[in-house]
């Protein structure tokens, strides 16, 4: 297992962002029967090309330190024998694209030549030696690691929002970062006000 380069939505900033980045997309009731019923998705980038975006509530059955045991760098003993607390929390499934593609959201007290900047507070790294980082104890403070992704082509995300498929709210950090999953979309309907039952019951009328 490799982390492999990050789409090239998020590494051309010299395109204009979309008015989706850097928010939440929490699906509608509409697509209760997709991969997508009751998603939370961070967008991390939006252009004309199109978006991409992680799911932030729905984690594998696999640990980070199980992920990292795929790499080599499990070969090297130096940082098996430091490993940090971060190892045991869950890799997450970003999203039905490139399932088997890495990538890591992270606090903003780690950078490396291939961190980009999303938000003030969240920050995405593509390289392997962000692992080892992680590994070893020298990561970021708070870390997210993903595997496979959310992508639209160009309009298509737009065109969902119009058919009201999705709602969109400011992202905030602390759901991006809690490792509690569940119950977490409906937290979220639940700060926005809305009756998380009398939502689900409505498909189709929100």
């Amino acid at each position: 297992m490799s982390i492999y380069g990050v789409d090239t939505l998020v590494n051309d900033k010299d395109v204009e962002s979309g008015q989706f980045e850097g928010k939440f997309l929490l699906a509608m009731p509409t697509l209760e029967t997709s991969l997508f019923d009751r998603s939370i998705i961070y967008i991390c980038a939006h252009s004309h090309d199109g978006a991409m975006g992680f799911q932030v509530n729905k984690s594998s059955d696999m640990t980070i330190k199980e992920l990292i045991g795929k790499t080599d760098i499990a070969q090297d003993t130096r940082f098996v024998a430091k490993n940090s607390a971060a190892v045991s929390n869950f890799v997450r499934n970003g999203g039905p694209v490139d399932e088997h593609r890495g990538f890591v959201l992270h606090s903003g007290d780690y950078h490396s030549d291939t961190t980009i900047p999303i938000s003030e507070n969240v920050y995405l790294t593509s390289n392997i030696e962000i692992l080892r980082s992680i590994m070893n104890g020298t990561g970021p403070s708070r870390v997210v690691v993903s595997l496979g992704y959310a992508g639209w082509g160009p309009g298509q995300l737009e065109q969902e929002v119009a058919d009201n498929a999705w709602l969109t709210l400011d992202a905030d950090p602390e759901v991006i970062f809690d490792q509690r999953h569940e119950g977490k979309y409906e937290r979220m309907l639940v700060a926005m006000g809305i009756t998380p039952a009398h939502f689900i019951a409505e498909a189709g009328s929100a």
